[in-house]
């Protein structure tokens, strides 16, 4: 299987940087543009099937790129983004000051293993996505699909597929927007693509 990692477009709380988990937020004018874009991106690829987090963020984007090849988006649970639980929806100072040492834990080498206060942690995210796409290899063997989900979930994806530490996730970006792409053989996922905007370029 050859798998289109598609990260949703901007919507208001990525522009404003805020903290964004599962608060169910629309794509912002900006994000719009992009899911449109990323439409015409993959409208050459042979996409047998596109998969989405339930958020509307990702079901919008999702939409976009399922329309060029007359699919349904298929929604998949497992692919929505990380419960930061009480830190959705806050700016970074806000949450240093209500949460004292949530920071510096979440940056530490005990990061992903920290709890999210009222939400998951970040291991919690890479077993349920890495399970989601392993069942979508075995599903769709031999063909190419597009998953559209969030941030936190690619990175924890990369990261196993490239054999790092789930710690090592903050030393890769993944744009809003922007597409990474796996290809999956039995017991071997390869990286082909990394965090591609070439698309999103101009007008």
């Amino acid at each position: 299987m050859r798998l289109f990692l598609v990260r949703h477009g901007e919507t208001e709380s990525n522009r404003r940087g805020l903290a964004l988990g599962r608060d169910d937020v629309p794509l912002n004018e900006r994000g719009l543009w992009q899911a449109e874009r990323l439409g015409r991106a993959l409208a050459p690829e042979p996409l047998a099937a596109v998969y989405s987090s339930p958020l509307r963020r990702t079901l919008d984007t999702a939409r976009a790129v399922a329309s060029p090849h007359g699919v349904d988006v298929q929604t998949e649970e497992r692919l929505v983004e990380m419960d930061i639980g009480e830190a959705d929806g806050l700016t970074f100072e806000e949450v240093r000051s209500r949460f004292p040492g949530l920071l510096e834990a979440w940056v530490s080498d005990k990061g992903p293993t920290q709890a999210m206060p009222g939400g998951e942690r970040l291991l919690d995210v890479q077993e349920r996505a890495w399970s989601a796409i392993a069942d979508l290899a075995a599903r769709h063997n031999e063909e190419t699909v597009a998953a559209v989900t969030h941030n936190f979930v690619i990175l924890t994806l990369l990261v196993r597929v490239l054999g790092l530490d789930l710690v090592q996730f903050r030393r890769l970006r993944h744009s809003v927007g922007a597409v990474s792409v796996l290809d999956t053989r039995p017991k071997r996922f390869t990286l082909v693509r990394l965090n591609d905007t070439c698309h999103l370029e101009g007008d």
